[in-house]
């Protein structure tokens, strides 16, 4: 098996099958399979899957595994040289996953390559990202973030001064959308799961580099992502806010700036 693609659902029904339409519209020329791990959404995917993608192998958890222990059980359960984790707001739009392998058969040296993504409007979306320092969430989610000196670190943060059309290796790249060597995870060891839903990403990414590994932004792709910051656009009484607040008091006592 030459590729894995990782869904991790939870009560995004519409947007899962439109993900796996879009997948097999463009499917990768190499073997592939899909492994759906549906988080108890209860909003009707386990069903549609069922119905609709028979050939979906589907792992229908009966609590909220989150992102990583979501993710990790689809990659217990598939068997690809390399596993791509998908998010189930992305849109594949052409041969991009048979590029993003031939990058990976020519680049032994990376762990994981990250595509490059766009907004339904066409824009660059900022995927990839220097390491955070410890006030960054901070910054980009209360008032400060629009002082100048604050404004400043956000930018270099999110490679604002980065030409988005070049492929390039980088400190880590949003989890929406990559793709990771297996042999690479055999070594490293899969998603944190002591981060329920968010920096797991950025974990992982550290990791790879520490173990030698480096992590590539890849621009020669045609992909969309209906992305929402729902942290960001929570209020700090929302359940989300607190998750990533939380997960972020994890990542830097575990991790460090």
């Amino acid at each position: 098996m030459d590729l894995s693609i990782i869904i991790n659902n939870y009560k995004t029904k519409g947007l899962l099958k439109q993900c796996l339409k879009g997948i097999y519209l463009y499917p990768p020329s190499r073997e592939f399979e899909i492994v759906v791990v549906d988080n108890d959404s209860r909003d009707g995917s386990v069903e549609m899957v069922q119905e609709n993608f028979p050939e979906v192998k589907l792992i229908a958890s009966s609590v909220n595994l989150g992102f990583h222990k979501g993710n990790n059980a689809g990659i217990k359960e598939s068997s690809g040289k390399y596993v791509l984790i998908l998010n189930t707001d992305i849109a594949i739009l052409d041969d991009s996953l048979d590029k993003m392998m031939e990058f990976m058969d020519e680049h032994q040296e990376a762990a994981l390559v990250g595509a490059k993504l766009k907004n339904p409007d066409g824009s660059i979306q900022m995927s990839c990202m220097r390491f955070p320092t410890a006030l960054i969430p901070f910054f980009r989610r209360t008032f400060l973030g629009n002082l100048p000196w604050a404004k400043k670190q956000i930018d270099n943060y999110l490679m604002t001064d980065f030409n988005h059309q070049e492929t390039k290796a980088v400190d880590w790249i949003l989890g929406a959308c990559i793709m990771v060597r297996r042999s690479v995870i055999d070594k490293v060891g899969l998603m944190d799961e002591d981060l329920f839903l968010y920096f797991g990403d950025v974990a992982w990414c550290k990791k790879f580099w520490k173990a030698d590994y480096k992590v590539y932004y890849y621009a020669d792709t045609n992909i969309v992502h209906y992305h929402k910051r729902e942290s960001a656009s929570s209020g700090i009484f929302s359940k989300i806010f607190w998750i990533h607040a939380i997960d972020w008091l994890r990542y830097l006592k575990k991790y460090g700036q």
